[in-house]
This record gives structure tokens, C-alpha cells and sequence, in this order.
């Protein structure tokens, strides 16, 4: 070989190194999409996939909450991945900046302003908005959109209750733009919480609403998005598939770089695939005692288990108060004291599960006064008989029979209200069968007018933490089919009260032991929520750091933490579906 040609080849040889070098760090480094280096335990980037078990057996309509809340798809984490509320919680159940980077409120109360932070893009290129919101709340409050939450802003955004009732066009409602970048939103009357109602709504993109409709989300090439995943694939009641948006700009970039939904009996069967390592997450909700039972007995099970508040949830029987037999007060209260709570709790839900509920609001939520209150509905069989007696019922005599009905429990939180049915029955000599709706056809009867509902068993949750979100799903205007003037006075004064806290905690406490003593509900049990998760599930950041009340889970609220999880590298000691 000449002398030539032997530097020829060298210089070739060296040339590939240089590209080869770098790449082959790249390929080691193992970056995400936006090139941060993974956790040191994090297992392989394409490892880095989540999969939940959705439900095949319910209704499903959009994956967002702003077009639907009880038919949301994928309802496990599937839905409002494709932009940032204004707001969100923190681990300590704070209000924090999400998609808003600062709010205040004019001097009066009335008017709010919402400055966006800047930088936000949807994946098509076009900046995110303040009319993104606009357009989306427009949509919400438009009448032929039959928007199953529109009651929250009833009595708080200026102009909501007369749009819609189609009294006055959308455009009208008191939510403008004043900018691309401020957001201004008038109410009715001073509302201290109303920046914590913007929580659980993030917006859809004005654009491709006005082009295609609330639909534009479900078709990968009508999809756009500004939250941290893109629609990849969509097939209703088979798989839903999100990737990893790589043009986020927010605050949770995700390591996560997909997530599968994947279809089946939600209720039944999420345990056994999460056994068969098939799913990486199943809720408390979806967990039998038998389900309970094993997880006890696993240390493995039983350290990936992470009980928390989750949203106050309350569980409890409702009823039609307008109608007979439940507009006696005397007959409401009887049912209420046949309920042996403490039975109920020790032998069907489990301590691990929920506590005895005699009241609303659950322990810990702002306002609570769960002690005090507990009299008033507590267990006493022969008081129970009594009122019914005086009711004109003795020994249940003549009492027509009641069905309660449900909203498409699983079997163990149906096996909750079968125990009060029965309760009520053993101890009033009444008959109370049981039957389980899908969960839509419960909603269309719950909230009908006048409601086709007589006697449920139903739960709630938080919207927004504070007493205004709980107690006003109870004022006349909301979804319970019971009134109580005294009641919708205080909680109204309450909501638009700007002066010392505890003289507005103090009010809304009052308007609970009207709920209670008028016995609006029967409360059943408040809950303890968890979620169980495979062993090489973790977190960054502080989403399972100990909160200041020790509790180590992902709190309901902190959507923050989806940019959190990430696989480790202990998912290779196990056969999952990502070797498939």
C-alpha cells in the first residue's frame, strides 16, 4: 500500500471514530427526550412504559374532563394529559402555579387575573392562550353541550347561570381574555377559593375546537397538545396509547415516554392482571377483601401499597326528600340510626379501607367537625324503631319496599351498601333489595328533574379543597334532591365570606349540622385510598417524599407527579408485558 493511500485509509479510519465516539456515548448515556440522563436505577429509556386496565364496561366520551367527567376514557390515568390546568396541589394539598404563574383578585373580589406562564406551546406550533380557556369554559356552559359538571360555577362566574339556562350567549359569561397571556374571570360575588375550581380542568385548544369540535382530541391526526403526552393511538374499547410529548415546555417532563390503556373488567379483573405484571398501578377502588387479604400476606404486595386521603371521599345513602316515603323527617333519621357504621366498617370494609362516617365532610378536610357531629346519626337501633313508629310505620308495618340503587360499584364497595341496606332492613323490618346500574344510567336518574332516583348509594370527592366544593354539591341547585333554606343561606354567605377564617369555617360547620340533623344524607363511611404499585414503579422529586402529616403516596391533586415516575432497572427481574 502506498504512502498515500495508507493516510487515505487512517483518515477514514479516525473520521469514523469521531462520529462513532459520541454516538456510542449517546447510546449509553441513556437520555429521555429531552435529554436529560435518566435516574441512576432507571431501567433502559425504551423500558420506560406504563400500562393501565380501562374499563370495557362503561360509557366512554372524551378524554377530557371538559367535555365530560362521568365518561371520561381510559378513567386511570388516561385523560388530560394534553395541557396544564392553571393550578394544581402540591404534596401537602397546597395551591400551586401549574399553567397560571400568579393570580390576584381586584379589591372588590369580583374580578380575577390569571397571568399564564410564558413558553407554552401546543404541538402544532401555535403558543397557548388565554382564549384557550375562554373557548373551552364558552363550550362548557353552551346548553346543547348537556356538560355533566356545568353546576360547579353556578352562583360564581358571572353570567354562567343565564348562559346556561340559554338565557344569554356564552360570549357573555365572565371569563375574557385580556391578553394571550392574562386571563380575567369576573364572579357573581366575592368567591375566596374560586382559583382552586380551575384545578381539575385543563383547556382544550380553541383552534381545533372551532375546527372539528371537543372530538379533535380522539384522532392521532386531528390530535394537538401542550401537556406533557400526544395522542398515538385511539381504539374505543380495545387500547388507548400516549407518547411522550416532546415539545412540553411545563413543569412534569415526564421520563414515563408512553402510556397504554389497555381494555377489560376493571372491576374484577385488575388485580389479576396486576399479578400477571400485565398493569403497573391498580386503585384501591378496584380491590377486593379476598384482593386485600393477599396483599396483607405478601410483604412484597404490602410495601407497594400506598394508602393515602386521596379526595376526602365520603361514602353515603341519598334520597329523594320531595316524595314519600322520604319527605318524613322522621323516616329519613330512622333509616340514618339503623346503620351499624362500626359493624359495617370492622366486618365488610376493613380498617384499611374507611372509617365509621356520620357526617360529610371527612377527617382533615378544611371545616371538618366530625366529632361533634356524630350523635346526631349514630347507630340506635330502638330509636330507629321509634321514628319509624312515629312515622306511621310500626315494626315496618306498611313501609313500601325501597330499592337501593347504585352507581357501578365494584363488588367490595358494593358490598358496602349491601351491609347498610341490610342493616336498615334487620333492624326496621323493612325490605331494601340492591341493584347495581351502570354507572351512566345512575347518573341520567340521579340527575334528572324531578329525579327518577329514590333511594341511592353513592360516594364524592373533593372537586377543589375547600368546604365550598363539598357543601355546595348539597345546596338546592345541586345534584341531591333535598332542600333546606336555612342551609343554602349559610353556605351561600359562607362562600362569598372575605373576612376572619374561622368565622367562615364556623359557618360552613353550622350548614353541616343542618345536613346532618335534617339528615339530607345518610353518611356511611369516609375512605382510605391507595394505590398499589409493582416494585420497580418509583418516583423523582418529591412526590413520595413524607407529607407533613407522613404519609408517603401520590396524593390526590399533585398532577405534577406524573412527571415524576419512572421504571427501575428491578423491572428485569420480572416478565412483564414490555418483553412481549
Amino acid at each position: 500500500m502506498s504512502k498515500r493511500s495508507l493516510i487515505m485509509v487512517v483518515s477514514l479510519v479516525l473520521a469514523l471514530l469521531i462520529v462513532a465516539i459520541p454516538f456510542a456515548i449517546a447510546q449509553d448515556s441513556n437520555v429521555d427526550v429531552y435529554g436529560r440522563e435518566l435516574p441512576e436505577d432507571a431501567a433502559p429509556y425504551e423500558m420506560q412504559v406504563m400500562r393501565n386496565l380501562c374499563n370495557s364496561n362503561r360509557t366512554e366520551i372524551s378524554l377530557s374532563s371538559a367535555v365530560s367527567v362521568y365518561s371520561r376514557i381510559c378513567d386511570q390515568n388516561g385523560f388530560d394529559r394534553f395541557s396544564d390546568p392553571l393550578v394544581w396541589l402540591n404534596n401537602n394539598m397546597e395551591l400551586v402555579p401549574a399553567a397560571a404563574e400568579s393570580w390576584s383578585v381586584s379589591e372588590d373580589g369580583l374580578t380575577w387575573t390569571f397571568n399564564l406562564r410564558e413558553g407554552q406551546m401546543w404541538n402544532d406550533g401555535t403558543p397557548v392562550t388565554a382564549n384557550d380557556w375562554v373557548a373551552t369554559w364558552q363550550f362548557m356552559a353552551t346548553p346543547e353541550n348537556a356538560y355533566d359538571f356545568v353546576w360547579l360555577w353556578l352562583g360564581i362566574i358571572d353570567g354562567w347561570d343565564e348562559a346556561v339556562a340559554g338565557e344569554i350567549p356564552v360570549e357573555e359569561i365572565g371569563l375574557v381574555a385580556a391578553d394571550d397571556l392574562t386571563l380575567e374571570i369576573t364572579t357573581q360575588t366575592p368567591f375566596p377559593p374560586l382559583p382552586a375550581t380551575f384545578y381539575f380542568w385543563p383547556p382544550m385548544q380553541a383552534d381545533a375546537l372551532a375546527e372539528y369540535g371537543p372530538d379533535y382530541m380522539l384522532d392521532p391526526e386531528t390530535a394537538v397538545s401542550a401537556g406533557p403526552y400526544v395522542l398515538s393511538e385511539f381504539v374505543a374499547g380495545d387500547r388507548l396509547v400516549l407518547d411522550v410529548n416532546p415539545d412540553y415546555t411545563g413543569p412534569r417532563q415526564p421520563w414515563i415516554r408512553q402510556v397504554i390503556g389497555v381494555y377489560g373488567d376493571q372491576l374484577n379483573g385488575s388485580f389479576l392482571a396486576f399479578q400477571n405484571r400485565e398493569i403497573d398501578r391498580v386503585n384501591y377502588s378496584f380491590l377486593s377483601p379476598a384482593d386485600f387479604e393477599v396483599i396483607e400476606n405478601d410483604p412484597e404486595l404490602l410495601d407497594n401499597y400506598r394508602p393515602h386521603g386521596g379526595d376526602f371521599r365520603t361514602d353515603y345513602l341519598l334520597m329523594d326528600t320531595f316524595n314519600p316515603p322520604f319527605d318524613d323527617l322522621n323516616v329519613r333519621m330512622a333509616f340514618a340510626k339503623a346503620v351499624d357504621r362500626v359493624s359495617i366498617v370492622e366486618n365488610v370494609i376493613g380498617s384499611r379501607a374507611g372509617i365509621p362516617a356520620y357526617s360529610f365532610l371527612a377527617p382533615g378536610f378544611p371545616a371538618a367537625n366530625s366529632e361533634g357531629l356524630s350523635d346526631i346519626q349514630a347507630y340506635d337501633c330502638d330509636a330507629a324503631q321509634a321514628l319509624l313508629a312515629e312515622a306511621g310505620y310500626p315494626d315496618g308495618e306498611g313501609f313500601p319496599e325501597i330499592e337501593l340503587s347504585l352507581r357501578g360499584e365494584s363488588e367490595f364497595i358494593a358490598n358496602w351498601y349491601t351491609a347498610a341496606a341490610a342493616s336498615i332492613s334487620q333492624c326496621l323490618n323493612v325490605s331494601i333489595p340492591v341493584n347495581n346500574l351502570e354507572f351512566q344510567d345512575y347518573m341520567t336518574r340521579l340527575l334528572e328533574r324531578p329525579t327518577t332516583l329514590q333511594f341511592g348509594g353513592v360516594s364524592y370527592g373533593m372537586d377543589y379543597l375547600d368546604p365550598a366544593n363539598m357543601m355546595g354539591v348539597w345546596v338546592s341547585t345541586g345534584r341531591h334532591s333535598w332542600r333546606n333554606e336555612e342551609f343554602d343561606n349559610l353556605v351561600r354567605d359562607a362562600n362569598q365570606f372575605t373576612g376572619d377564617p374561622a368565622e367562615r369555617t364556623a359557618m360552613y360547620q353550622e350548614a353541616e349540622r343542618i345536613l346532618v340533623e335534617d339528615v339530607g344524607g345518610i353518611f356511611l363511611a369516609h375512605r382510605i385510598q391507595g394505590d398499589l404499585f409493582q416494585p420497580y414503579v418509583s418516583t423523582t422529586g418529591n412526590c413520595w417524599e413524607p407529607d407533613r402529616q407522613g404519609i408517603t403516596a401520590t396524593h390526590w391533586g399533585n398532577d405534577g407527579c406524573i412527571g415524576d415516575y419512572y421504571i427501575t432497572e428491578a423491572v428485569m427481574d420480572y416478565e412483564t408485558y414490555r418483553g412481549e
